[in-house]
């Protein structure tokens, strides 16, 4: 019997919720039966797929009062588990009306008259996917869509820090019969993450650097593809040109959404040295004006810290700015109210890059400023790092900054704007650096990598082909 996993609520700091990991061999036995139900699902065709997910997204609609409530408990903040549903929902949209596009065998001709190519693909059968805690439905199905509409069978392991939501979800699932036999949520923690690594056919990450680089190496001793995403410590780059209040806003948003608590958060800032009192002036006074989501979920905009441990984190690198020098204008600590954790937006100058506010991932509503007196300095500044996820640009010339962003060793630059992948998911990036592994997950990629090509080379005349043999 796998020992139950207790479930602390952010909001109340109680543990309230408990689930139960499968035994091994229960979980193996349900990759098995997914794996073999996967052929049927295919079999349906692009059309049938779509009608299915269609149908799925209506019973999501008449589950979303339950859905929406538990992820409140999971995260302890409403305004964006409303926001996850809507991503959730328009994604099914979005891919089912892309669908047909991308999906189509090709036939043409080649460089040798007499032979046509004819291009498929088919689908890998068991796709697994392990996501983490910031967005719980966002984040388990962003892979999960795409991969049921290219034909494969799903397993998804959500974070056990925040599982609440699977209970509404798989509870639509069931009431879409084609869905139930090739899709399905399960409760775990590591232990299953490693059991699920082992039994599909390729795996999708979301998480952190150490837990990625474990998957990777297993997934490399069973030559299956793994699509991993993992941290960020996302810089801004804030030009002497650049509309002041425009970015202000933009970082403030990008910085804190969500609490911090999102691998597109903006994590450093340098601005040019000319306008960095002005800059940080407008920024503090902007950042005042957000308040926590305590003592109800409409008191504020700023919800809590969903886990302990990154409360210390938080925390820890607050101190370490402080001990090294820096100056704290607004917010400056994580605090207990009502059993949970919470932190204002905190603004920091005079840092730099000896401090872990800096040079680690933070996950915090944390905006450390540092100046730049040269755009190569900047430059030189936002690529000090382990991660290359993404990065912002702000500067009046859309060209300058452009020529900047193409020298920014990260995958998704913003230009006068910040976080607009969570927004907007047309846009291929992959990760550089220790930020992640394999093909985007947004674009065009989001979908094919979930097919294996294949080639049919087909002769169209009877003749002999010149290479051949003699008769």
């Amino acid at each position: 019997m796998s020992k139950p996993i207790e479930i602390r609520n952010p909001r109340t700091g109680k543990y309230d919720y408990v689930i139960i990991p499968p035994p091994e061999r229960l979980l193996v036995q349900q990759c098995n039966r997914l794996r073999r139900a996967q052929q049927n699902w295919f079999d349906l065709g692009l059309d049938g797929r779509i009608d299915v997910l269609l149908k799925w997204k209506d019973a999501i609609l008449s589950n979303r009062d339950k859905l929406t409530e538990a992820l409140v408990i999971d995260t302890g903040r409403l305004r964006e588990s409303k926001l996850e549903i809507d991503w959730f929902l328009s994604g099914i949209d979005r891919w089912c009306r892309l669908g047909s596009k991308l999906l189509q065998d090709t036939e043409k001709g080649t460089s040798i008259p007499f032979i046509n190519l004819q291009q498929t693909a088919v689908p890998y059968a068991l796709v697994g996917v392990i996501s983490p805690w910031n967005f719980p439905l966002l984040l388990s199905t962003i892979d999960t869509i795409p991969a049921l509409l290219a034909g494969c069978a799903v397993i998804v392991k959500p974070s056990e820090i925040t599982p609440r939501f699977m209970a509404p979800l798989m509870n639509a699932v069931s009431t879409v019969p084609k869905l139930r036999d090739i899709l399905s949520f399960i409760e775990g923690n590591g232990k299953t993450g490693e059991i699920l690594v082992d039994n599909v056919d390729l795996i999708c990450f979301t998480g952190s650097i150490e837990t990625g680089q474990q998957i990777a190496i297993a997934a490399a001793q069973r030559l299956i593809p793994a699509f991993l995403e993992l941290a960020g410590k996302n810089p801004a780059i804030v030009l002497k040109s650049a509309n002041i209040d425009l970015a202000t806003s933009a970082i403030l948003w990008g910085s804190v959404f969500n609490s911090g608590q999102s691998c597109f958060s903006i994590e450093r800032i340098y601005v040019a040295e000319d306008i960095l009192e002005e800059f940080y002036h407008k920024l503090v006074a902007k950042a005042y004006k957000l308040k926590l989501a305590y003592p109800t979920l409409n008191s504020g905009e700023i919800g809590p810290i969903i886990t302990e441990t990154q409360a210390a984190i938080i925390n820890e690198h607050l101190l370490d700015a402080i001990e090294k020098g820096g100056i704290i204008h607004c917010g400056g600590e994580v605090e207990e109210k009502g059993g949970g954790w919470w932190c204002h937006p905190t603004v920091i100058t005079e840092v730099n890059h000896d401090m872990k506010v800096m040079n680690e991932e933070t996950f915090g509503p944390i905006m450390p400023i540092a100046s730049f007196s040269t755009v190569e300095s900047a430059i030189e500044l936002a690529n000090d790092s382990f991660y290359g996820l993404s990065a912002a640009v702000f500067s009046e010339s859309r060209d300058e900054a452009l020529k900047i962003a193409r020298q920014i060793d990260a995958g998704a630059i913003n230009i006068n704007d910040a976080g607009l992948t969570v927004m907007m998911h047309e846009a291929e990036k992959n990760a550089f650096k220790f930020s992640g592994l394999g093909s985007s997950r947004m674009g065009v990629s989001a979908l094919t990598r979930f097919m294996r090509k294949k080639a049919f080379l087909i002769k169209t005349n009877s003749n002999y082909d010149p290479w051949w043999f003699n008769k």
